[in-house]
C-alpha cells in the first residue's frame, strides 16, 4: 500500500522538551529532545483500510486515544533529533503498511516421499536384524 509521506508529515505534532540524563550546565537550559505525536484517527492522508492496518500492526505503540508517540534524544541538536524522529516515523508507517504475500504450500514430489519411505524401511530392517532370532 502506498501513502503520501509528505502529506502525513504535515499532520505530525512535534515539540521539544528537555533531555534527561547527565550533562553540564547547558543541558538544563536547552530543549534538545524531540517528542513526535501522530493522531491516527484524525489523519486525512490515510484511508480507513490503511488506518486499520497500521493500528493492528502497531497496537502496542498507541495510547488509548489512538496517538502514536515517538521520542528522539540521540543528538545534542534539536534539528537532528527532529529529522531522526520523522525518518523513524515514516519507516514505521511504511513497514506497517506492507501486505505480506500469501504463502502457497508446495507439493512434495513423489520421489521424495518414496525415498523417505525406503530409508525408513531400511532402517527398521537394520534394527530388526540386530535382534536375537526367535527359535520356536
Amino acid at each position: 500500500m502506498k501513502f503520501n509521506a509528505r502529506a502525513i508529515s504535515q499532520e505530525l505534532n512535534i515539540k521539544a522538551v528537555r533531555s534527561s540524563g547527565a550533562g553540564g550546565q547547558h543541558v538544563n537550559k536547552v530543549s534538545s529532545k524531540v517528542e513526535l505525536s501522530f493522531n491516527l484517527h484524525e489523519s486525512k492522508s490515510l484511508n480507513n483500510q490503511q488506518k486499520r492496518r497500521i493500528y493492528r500492526k502497531l497496537k502496542h505503540r498507541f495510547t488509548k486515544d489512538g496517538i502514536l508517540i515517538l521520542q528522539c534524544d540521540e543528538s545534542r541538536s534539536q534539528h537532528k533529533n527532529k529529522q531522526l524522529a520523522i525518518k523513524r516515523f515514516i519507516e514505521l508507517i511504511s513497514v506497517s503498511l506492507i501486505v505480506p504475500k500469501k504463502r502457497i504450500p508446495t507439493k512434495i514430489p513423489k520421489s521424495v516421499i518414496r525415498k523417505r519411505l525406503n530409508s525408513k524401511r531400511n532402517l527398521s530392517e537394520k534394527k530388526a536384524n540386530r535382534k536375537k532370532p526367535d527359535i520356536d
